[in-house]
């Protein structure tokens, strides 16, 4: 079963953070990605949420910048490919090991399109 491991952090550590700690934490989430390489599809490390454009969907507005007003900001995701929930919480805690604070939220997927176009009916690959 496909599951999103969101990551949330509060972006005013992550980004004070200096670049031999950023490295430090890439290196060892890096140890986690190859304990479940057979697990992992995509990973995404977004940019900053101050970079983000939001598309306001109920008057079509377009704002600069994250759309909510949280402490902890959506920093990147996985894709991963997991026999249920148990396991993702099992890679969720190695991640933590790896890089505390924040949070991960563990949601299914419902529709995954690899190749970007949609398919005719809801059903992920």
């Amino acid at each position: 079963m496909l599951y999103a491991i969101l990551c949330y952090h509060d972006e005013q550590i992550t980004s004070n953070w200096s670049a031999e700690h950023d490295a430090a934490v890439i290196a060892r989430l890096k140890r986690v990605h190859g304990k479940w390489s057979d697990q992992f599809g995509p990973i995404a490390r977004l940019m900053p949420s101050s970079s983000a454009t939001v598309l306001r969907k109920s008057d079509g507005a377009v704002l600069d910048g994250p759309y909510a007003e949280t402490k902890e900001q959506l920093l990147g995701l996985y894709i991963v490919d997991i026999a249920d929930l148990a396991q993702g919480l099992e890679i969720a805690r190695d991640l933590t090991r790896a890089n505390p604070g924040g949070a991960y939220e563990l949601r299914p997927i419902m529709s995954y399109y690899p190749d970007g176009a949609a398919a005719d009916d809801d059903t992920h690959t």
